[in-house]
Parts: C-alpha cells; structure tokens; sequence
C-alpha cells in the first residue's frame, strides 16, 4: 500500500467521521424542534418569550419564560465576572511567571478541578456555602444568584485557564526574545506581546468557558434556589432554563402542552447559545487580527 492510498483511506476516514457527527447533530435539531413547535399553536412565540409567569401545571396554564432567560443570563454573568479574571491571570501566572515547582503543582490542581462532577459542586453549594451566605448576610435562603454564579465560576475556570495557557504558550518564544532586546520588562513583554499574540486563543478559552456555564444543569438547579421569578438582586433566587428543563421534564406527561414547552424553552436556549458563538466567533477573528496588527 502506498503512502498516498494510506493518506487518502485516512483522509476518508475522518471524513465519515465528520459526516457521522454532523448527522447526528442533525437529528438532534430536527428532534428538538419537532418536539417543541407544537407549543405555539396554543401560545404565540411573543407571549412565550416575554410572557412574566411560567406555570405549566396550572387549569388555565402561563407559558412565559421571560424570567427563566433573565435567570439564566444573570447567573452566567455574574459567573463570568469571577471565573474570567480568574482563569485568564491564573493560566498568564502558571505560563509565565510561576518557577518550575509552583508550576508543576498549580497546572494538575487546576486541571482537576476540571474533572469535579457538577453534583459535587452543587451538593458543595447547598450544604456548606449556602448556609454561609444566609447567615453571613441575614439572607432567607441561601440558595441564590450569587451561590449558583460561584459554583458556576468554579466550574467555568479549568477550561479557560487551560485553553489560555496552551494559546499563551504557543505564543513564539522570538517574539518574547525580541521584546527583551528592545529593553521590555517582563510585565510589559506580557502585558503588550503576550496577550495581544494570544488574546484570538484566551477570547476562544472564555467562549467555551461561558459556554459551559450557560448550559450547566445540576448545579443550577440545585443551588440557584428555583424560583421563576425576575430578580431584583444577587441574593434573589431564579431557575435558568436548564435547571427547569430538568427538574420538570420527569414530570410532564407526554406530549402535552407542558411536555411542548420545555421542548420549546430548549429551542431558545439553542438559539441563545447558537448567537452566542456566533458573536463569540467573530470577536475572536477580530482579535488575531488586532494581535497580528499589534505584532
């Protein structure tokens, strides 16, 4: 067999692959919105978006998810407050500046983290900072914003602390080299080639950070408190969509109108995620062509 047949056999493999994983996602979508448009033909797509009350089970049922979204963008970014500044200092930290035994200790502790099932997180969240919270700010419960955005961060920072540090480091060391021949210091080579050089990878770490956060389940649901309700502050409680995905798709009996809106209510959170990436993608290009322009 020649090496250009091995190539070619090889090629086609990944290529059915590829096919495979895109067929299946493919079924998953058709799936998704075979399930989930059936809903509005009993509410219009407006009511069920920006409808204020979400009581499914009710005789005369309100399929408005308006404060189910709110919860779940509040919780994602309040957790992106934390984990970004966290996950991208600690990945620049290990890459660049932690001597060799300090790295060898941070870079596994961080990557286990990574590893922690998201229930250990949540039942973490309600057994010990929960009551931390409620009796430190004299809270009614402490399942909350708050608790579910640092549960979230927690998880969040492995991933963009470990994609930023493979894009900090596959930042050409010439370049570092040249910045010091021109009389730069350390911070200033990382503050101004560094990061600029990495920033289209670290934005990347933080898309798929965010990502994971956004479509989190277990730990929102067990630690965000579960109210459908718009809140008014951090210490207030919501149910994201995920949560109320899995908390009441067990109870929904079968193709009826409660079964077709949470089938819908995953529509949108597709939706959101789908022009989530989008944007991310497209900051992401324009930062290697700002870093490319800086360098």
């Amino acid at each position: 067999m020649t090496r250009k047949l091995k190539e070619k056999i090889i090629k086609n493999i990944f290529f059915l692959l590829s096919l495979v994983s895109i067929f299946v996602l493919g079924l998953i979508v058709v799936f998704l919105f075979k399930e989930g448009f059936p809903i509005f033909k009993v509410v219009s797509v407006r009511e069920f978006i920006f409808g204020l009350e979400w009581y499914p089970t009710y005789d005369s049922p309100s399929f408005g998810i308006w404060s189910l979204i709110i919860g779940s963008l509040v919780v994602t970014f309040f957790a992106s407050l934390i984990a970004v500044p966290l996950g991208v200092l600690s990945a620049i930290y290990v890459a660049e500046i932690a001597p060799s035994l300090v790295k060898e200790i941070f870079k596994p502790v961080i990557e286990l983290l990574a590893g922690l099932p998201s229930v250990v997180l949540g039942f973490f969240g309600m057994a010990v900072l929960a009551p931390w919270l409620q009796n430190t700010f004299g809270l009614p419960t402490g399942l909350n914003i708050l608790n579910a955005s640092i549960m979230l961060s927690i998880m969040a920072v492995p991933t963009i602390s470990s994609i930023s540090e493979d894009a900090i480091y596959s930042v050409p060391q010439e370049f570092k080299e040249a910045s010091y021949a021109l009389g730069a210091t350390k911070f200033e080579t990382i503050a101004r080639v560094v990061v600029p050089a990495a920033l289209s990878g670290i934005s990347t770490a933080v898309i798929l950070g965010m990502a994971r956060a956004i479509g989190e389940t277990m730990v929102v649901l067990m630690v965000a408190g579960g109210a459908a309700a718009i809140p008014e502050s951090i210490f207030d409680s919501v149910r994201p969509m995920p949560a109320s995905i899995a908390a009441e798709m067990g109870e929904a009996p079968f193709r009826s109108d409660h079964y077709y809106a949470l089938f819908a209510t995953g529509i949108v959170l597709f939706f959101m995620t789908l022009f989530f990436n989008l944007i991310a993608d497209y900051i992401s290009n324009k930062f290697k062509e700002v870093g490319s322009a800086t360098l």
